[in-house]
C-alpha cells in the first residue's frame, strides 16, 4: 500500500487493502507527530446529537505553536506534489456538524452514528460497487443549504436530503450498488463550483491551522468578485496527505462539460485568487500546486501534467515526481504565479518549476471550439530573491524579481520599435534629400 493511503484517513473504500476500523488506539510514529488523537466526545442517541465541543478542531491554541505547523513549517512545500492522489472514480460527501466537533477519525466515532454507519456501510459493499469510491465528512448546519444529513456525490453532480442513520443500508444499496436513485428522497442537480478545504484539526494540526485562514481568503474573494451562488466552499475532514496542508479540492466542469476533482496542496491563503482565476475562471490548471485528479492514476496524473508542459513549450522543465525520494535540482527553482503583471514565487521542492501556475490560454478558435483547453509553461528562474519569512523561526523563501525589460518585451513591442525606426530613417532620408535639392 502507498504512503499516500497509509496517510489517508477517512476511508478509501474500494481500495483492496483498506484496513477496518477499529476503536484500539494506534502506535503513532515519528512520521505522524502532527497526529493528534483526542477523545472521541458525544451522545449515544441520535444521527446528529454529538455536540461536544472540541475547541478550534481538537487544537489548544495556548498549547500550538503556529509557525511549527501553519505555512512557515519547517515540511512546507518541501515535497513532491503530483501523483499524490490514490485512484478512485466517486467522491460522497456527507454534511455533518462542523471541524469544531468532530474526532480525530469521525468514520469510526461511536456516538458519531451517522457517519460510523455509512462509513460501515459503504465498506461493507465495496465488493458490489462498480465506481471505485471515497467517503468524507464536509461541514453541515441545519437550516442552510448544507444541512446535517445531506449527502454530496461528485462526478454525479446531486444532493440526497437529510439521510439518518435509519435509512443507511437502503441508500448504499439503492445509490451507490444499483447505481439507481434512492426511493424515499429525490436528487437533486448541483450547479457551479464546489470547493472543499480540509480544516480537521483534530486529525492533523497543519490542517487545523492552515485550512481555516484559506477558507477565510476563499469567502473573502468570494465576496469581492460576486461568486456567491456560483461557488461553494466548505470544511471536510481529513482527505489524506496531512504534509500538504492546505489541502484544496474542486469540482466543476471543464470545457467539454465534465466534471472533474482536483486537487491542490501546499495551499496558502494568497494562493486563493490564482485558483478562482485560473482553475474556476479559465479552466486552466494551476500545476505548481496541484496533486492530482479523480479519476487518474498516480503514473496517469504525472503523465497528464508532463504532457501539458511538452505541449505548451515545458519539455526543458525537470520533473522528478516519477519518484518523491528522487533528488531535484529544480528545488532551487521557484513555483511562479502571474497576476496582472507582477511574479510570486515560492518554494516548492520536488515541483515541476519554475513555471506559471495559469498557463495562458491558447486562443486558437479550432482548438478552443473543440474544447482543447491549452496552457503555457513558463520559466521563472532567472532571477530571484530571497526574503525572509514574515513567521518566527521560519526559513527563507525566494521570490522571483520583477522582470526586466527584455524579459517582459513581447513580439507586438518588437514589430512597433521597428516600425518607428523605419519610419525615422524614412523621414531622415527624405529631409536629406530635400536639402539636396534645395
Amino acid at each position: 500500500m502507498s504512503n499516500t493511503l497509509m496517510d489517508d484517513p477517512l476511508l478509501y473504500l474500494n481500495h483492496p487493502h483498506h484496513p477496518s476500523s477499529s476503536s484500539s488506539p494506534a502506535a503513532v510514529s515519528d512520521a505522524d507527530s502532527y497526529l493528534l488523537e483526542t477523545p472521541q466526545i458525544g451522545s449515544a442517541s441520535g444521527s446528529f446529537q454529538n455536540e461536544g465541543f472540541l475547541g478550534g478542531g481538537g487544537l489548544d491554541a495556548g498549547f500550538i505553536n503556529e509557525p511549527d505547523y501553519g505555512f512557515s513549517r519547517p515540511d512546507f512545500r518541501q515535497g513532491a506534489l503530483v501523483g499524490t492522489v490514490e485512484l478512485y472514480d466517486r467522491h460522497v460527501f456527507l454534511c455533518y456538524k462542523n471541524p469544531q466537533v468532530w474526532p480525530p477519525r469521525i468514520e469510526a466515532a461511536e456516538f458519531d452514528r451517522l457517519p460510523r454507519l455509512l462509513a460501515a456501510a459503504l465498506t461493507a459493499r465495496k465488493a458490489d460497487m462498480k465506481q471505485q469510491t471515497r467517503l468524507t465528512i464536509c461541514e453541515g448546519h441545519d437550516g442552510t443549504e448544507t444541512s446535517n444529513g445531506d449527502v454530496l456525490i461528485f462526478p454525479d453532480m446531486i444532493r440526497y436530503r437529510r439521510l439518518t442513520h435509519f435509512d443507511v443500508d437502503t441508500f448504499v444499496e439503492e445509490v451507490f450498488v444499483k447505481d439507481g436513485e434512492w426511493l424515499h428522497g429525490s436528487p437533486e442537480a448541483l450547479r457551479g463550483w464546489y470547493i472543499f478545504v480540509c480544516c480537521h484539526g483534530a486529525r492533523d494540526r497543519r490542517c487545523g491551522i492552515c485550512g481555516p485562514s484559506v477558507i477565510s481568503r476563499f469567502k473573502d474573494e468570494m465576496e469581492s468578485r460576486g461568486l456567491q451562488g456560483k461557488v461553494s466552499v466548505s470544511s471536510c475532514s481529513h482527505i489524506g496527505g496531512h504534509k500538504y496542508a492546505g489541502n484544496v479540492i474542486i469540482f466543476g466542469p471543464n470545457v467539454k462539460k465534465e466534471i472533474l476533482g482536483h486537487w491542490y496542496g501546499y495551499v496558502m491563503p494568497d494562493d486563493v485568487p490564482v485558483l478562482l482565476e485560473q482553475h474556476i475562471g479559465k479552466g486552466e490548471i494551476v500545476d505548481c500546486l496541484w496533486r492530482g485528479q479523480m479519476g487518474l492514476s498516480e503514473e496517469d496524473q504525472k503523465k497528464s501534467q508532463e504532457l501539458r508542459l511538452q505541449v505548451n513549450g515545458g519539455t526543458n522543465v525537470e520533473t522528478s515526481t516519477r519518484d518523491s525520494t528522487q533528488t531535484n535540482e529544480v528545488s532551487a527553482n521557484m513555483c511562479g504565479s502571474q497576476l496582472e503583471g507582477t511574479r510570486c514565487c515560492q518554494t516548492n521542492e520536488g515541483s515541476p518549476c519554475c513555471q506559471n501556475p495559469a498557463f495562458q490560454e491558447k486562443r486558437e478558435d479550432s482548438d478552443f471550439s473543440k474544447g482543447t483547453a491549452k496552457f503555457t509553461a513558463e520559466m521563472n528562474s532567472k532571477k530571484q530573491v530571497s526574503r525572509s519569512n514574515s513567521f518566527k523561526g521560519a526559513g527563507s523563501r525566494k521570490v522571483c524579481s520583477m522582470p526586466t525589460w527584455y524579459e517582459c518585451w513581447e513580439r507586438e513591442d518588437t514589430y512597433a520599435a521597428l516600425a518607428v525606426i523605419g519610419a525615422a530613417i524614412s523621414v531622415a532620408f527624405a529631409y536629406n534629400c530635400y536639402k539636396q535639392l534645395g
